[in-house]
């Protein structure tokens, strides 16, 4: 009876997980769909990336770029601001269905998200305080340099940066600092930097729009050398809806098509980063 009992228990827990896989695909564009609503996490802190306007609202390039996805899904757009860290771990549980901020699509980050489309290539590039006495990267050798965390900017800080993502071109590290501070953001790394050289920081190490929008902002810094890195960037959404991902890719290249991803591009940055330069 307890043999029968253990077969019968076992049945019932195949049948329950067979009947759960079907269940699973399509959750995501499904919820999306009956909602109406297309949840993005994004940065609240990075622009010209993603920032609260003097209207108190959300702009910027990766906002607008999710904005024009869930217009073309047919659905209205309701943003999100969970810190980096927390996006990147995963187990969003249904929070947010889709994180537009910028991501580059790495195996390492694979493993848990899907990367629907590419939709710009950006140079990642190192900030110091304009009293910096360093002329070179190089100068940077056992400084203490900034940088948001669990991005890939820390990783080339750390000098344990992996771009496996498809177009990202080759890169070497030209200095290798003595501590490297961990941020939630850029924003906050260049309010330390500002402070003076060697303050806090020595250096920051952000994408090139950020540090050209900081400038542009009055923060006292200045891009030293050339570009560390370049890197492609992609929407990602959490493994397992490949109806979700592929409207999602569909609604990207429609804009790469019409030309309404470059347009976006030139308005925040001056140039399109929407083709590997």
């Amino acid at each position: 009876m307890r043999h029968f009992s253990k077969l019968t228990a076992l049945a019932a827990s195949l049948a329950m997980a067979l009947a759960v896989v079907p269940a699973q695909a399509g959750a995501v564009l499904d919820r999306v769909t009956a909602a109406g609503a297309l949840k993005v996490a994004t940065d609240a802190n990075w622009a010209p990336q993603s920032f609260m306007n003097d209207k108190n609202e959300l702009d910027g390039f990766d906002v607008d770029v999710a904005k024009e996805i869930g217009k073309r899904m047919g659905v209205k757009v309701v943003f999100v601001t969970p810190g980096w860290d927390i996006i990147t771990a995963g187990n969003w549980a249904g929070r947010w269905d889709m994180h537009a901020g910028s991501m580059t699509p790495t195996k390492k980050r694979a493993e848990i998200f899907d990367f629907p489309a590419v939709y710009y290539y950006t140079p990642a590039a190192v900030a110091v305080h304009n009293d910096s006495k360093a002329t070179k990267l190089s100068d940077l050798d056992g400084k203490v340099v900034g940088a948001t965390t669990t991005s890939t900017f820390e990783a080339y800080a750390n000098q344990d940066l992996v771009l496996d993502a498809a177009g990202a071109p080759p890169f070497k590290y030209e200095f290798k600092p003595k501590v490297v501070k961990s941020y939630s953001n850029s924003t906050t790394a260049f309010d330390d930097l500002r402070l003076g050289a060697g303050v806090r920081l020595d250096a920051v190490v952000s994408s090139q729009p950020s540090i050209n929008d900081a400038k542009k902002a009055g923060y006292p810094i200045k891009q030293l050398g050339e570009p560390v890195f370049y890197e492609p960037l992609a929407v990602a959404v959490e493994r397992g809806d490949p109806e979700f991902k592929a409207k999602i890719a569909d609604a990207v290249q429609g804009m790469k098509t019409d030309g309404t991803l470059s347009k976006l591009s030139v308005k925040w940055y001056g140039t399109d980063y929407t083709v590997v330069k």
